[in-house]
């Protein structure tokens, strides 16, 4: 894959620094003029590519089947099927009968689903043995036994249909950043289950990316504009930025940030080996979203290009990508799938844009995108780089944080304007640490915010004053301030949506805050500088192979 090379790259070729390659200062600027909210900007430009159609999955390992029974190979007359056809050995499976086709959805640990109905001619796949190839019959490793026939082995993973399916557990699942692995918290007791490694071939992708002359000139400019003025944790690095599991919750998605890639690793299994991976077109892979289907993945490619990648999700290929603002950074599917919602923070590099020169950071947009053709479909444009943000479920109103302030606001979509803010006072920590707006982390005084299931509540993370404030939407007024551990840097719903999950950055941690009461109800130790969080369901199983470490 080729990187699109970029003004910015130029700039940064020539000095391996950020700072350089822009010519900024790091000198203090007072705190006056607030962020402010955008404006709406018509019209939209064509993404790049179609999407691509999915391939169809494997199905289970060649059997015996009887007349006309859906599965593994069926109908009558096939050429290894039928009432006294022999099985088929081998893991690939056997050929198909003359009718029948497998499109069942996916199932749970390694089973396949059901079997399709018979269709007169219809043919069924062999996939590969251990990975699914997407499509119809999702990423289930084996077949069930169809009406009248039985599953054949696949690795000891094929099922009995009468077998019920695995117990299914809500787990938050935490990116801790500098340690390269993910934590898995029980969604409702907030119990710490283990922890995963998701950079086991960093020594084979260090290979890579030196063996990329483009790539290799990056590295150092990425890991250095990583660095934060106060508590940096690890000299600029950091390997996990986003992270997903599939709906049937047996493979774990990440976006590993410096690395440049997302990878995909196989939770069924003890190893946990990697399925694929995939460099975005960028030197950096920045936030995510995986669509409610569960087979495509969106990635922001930060850096060189203003794009972000769109990757089946069980291949790894990259279906196409679409235009975005300056430094594309969060990514969010509609409820029902059918648009991207991708936002953009402008160059916010270690040293590289003074408060004072905000108007040269980039293009600050959020873009609507067709989720199919990814065409972008509208945009607003805004003065400040719009960092976490949530959108109610029917596109009215954005809810955002902006570079500098310390606050959120409401934001109309309708319209095209901002309505409403909460701009809150410094905390006395605040005052203390920072000295002026080039301090704060990648320009955000608050970063990390989540809406309660109501709709009544944000959680607000006071990144710079140590706090969490709960927000009530309506009138956008303060309710409660918690103080809280040490850079406090993303927020996830819990499942109930009761509480607000908070990723102390610079304690190790994750902070759990009741909406209602408005205080502080547990903490859990994770791995090192958590971020990013997520929610996903995991068959309880497949939990007993993680390592028993918090992260």
């Amino acid at each position: 894959m080729r990187i699109r090379i970029s003004p910015w790259m130029v700039g940064a070729t020539a000095s391996l620094m950020l700072a350089a390659a822009h010519g900024c200062s790091n000198e203090g600027e007072p705190r006056n003029d607030e962020p402010t909210g955008g404006s709406a900007a018509s019209g939209g430009t064509a993404g790049k590519g179609a999407a691509g159609a999915a391939t169809t999955g494997k199905g289970g390992a060649g059997a015996a089947a009887g007349t006309g029974g859906a599965g593994p190979a069926t109908g009558a007359g096939g050429a290894a099927a039928g009432s006294g056809g022999a099985p088929t050995g081998g893991s690939g499976g056997g050929p198909a009968g003359a009718a029948g086709t497998r499109a069942g959805a996916s199932g749970a640990s390694g089973a396949g689903s059901v079997g399709g109905a018979a269709g007169s001619g219809g043919a069924r796949d062999a996939g590969p043995s251990d990975t699914s190839s997407g499509g119809n019959a999702g990423q289930s490793d084996s077949g069930r036994d169809g009406s009248g026939g039985v599953a054949g082995a696949d690795g000891g993973n094929g099922v009995d249909a009468s077998t019920p399916p695995p117990k299914m557990r809500d787990v938050l699942l935490v990116g801790n950043s500098v340690a390269g692995t993910v934590s898995f918290l029980d969604g409702n007791t907030f119990e710490n289950l283990g922890s995963l490694n998701v950079i086991p071939d960093r020594d084979e992708v260090t290979a890579a990316i030196n063996a990329d002359l483009v790539r290799f000139i990056a590295y150092p400019i990425v890991k250095n504009a990583q660095l934060l003025h106060h508590f940096e944790p690890a000299a600029g690095d950091r390997f996990v930025d986003d992270l997903f599991v599939s709906p049937d919750g047996t493979v774990l998605y990440v976006s590993r940030s410096n690395l440049g890639d997302v990878a995909a690793f196989d939770l069924t299994k003890a190893t946990h080996p990697r399925l694929w991976r995939t460099f975005v077109e960028s030197p950096k892979a920045d936030h995510a979203a995986l669509s409610p289907d569960g087979n495509r993945l969106v990635v922001s490619a930060t850096g060189t290009s203003r794009l972000a990648d769109v990757l089946d999700a069980h291949t790894g290929k990259i279906l196409g990508s679409f235009a975005t603002g300056a430094y594309p950074h969060q990514n969010d599917y509609s409820a029902d799938g059918k648009y991207i919602f991708n936002s953009s923070i402008g160059n916010v590099g270690y040293q590289a844009v003074t408060y004072q020169n905000n108007a040269t950071a980039g293009d600050r947009w959020l873009i609507k995108v067709d989720a199919n053709t990814f065409q972008v479909l509208k945009t607003w444009v805004f003065e400040w780089g719009i960092r976490p943000s949530v959108i109610t479920a029917d596109e009215s109103i954005m809810y955002a944080q902006l570079s500098y302030l310390n606050g959120v606001i409401k934001y109309d979509l309708v319209a095209g304007k901002e309505t409403q803010r909460s701009d809150q006072p410094l905390s006395p920590f605040a005052l203390m640490t920072y000295a002026n707006y080039d301090e704060y982390p990648h320009h955000s005084a608050h970063h990390g915010l989540a809406l309660s299931k109501d709709g009544k509540r944000l959680c607000d993370c006071g990144t710079i004053d140590n706090t969490v404030s709960i927000v009530l939407t309506d009138g956008m007024t303060l309710e409660k301030t918690i103080d809280v551990g040490m850079v406090p840097y993303w927020a996830t719903n819990s499942p109930d949506g009761l509480y607000c999950f908070v990723s102390l950055s610079g304690s190790d941690a994750i902070s759990v805050i009741d909406y209602n009461a408005g205080t502080e109800a547990k903490v859990v130790p994770v791995g090192k500088f958590p971020q990013r969080s997520r929610l996903g369901r995991v068959p309880e199983p497949l939990l007993a192979l993680l390592s028993r470490t918090p992260g």
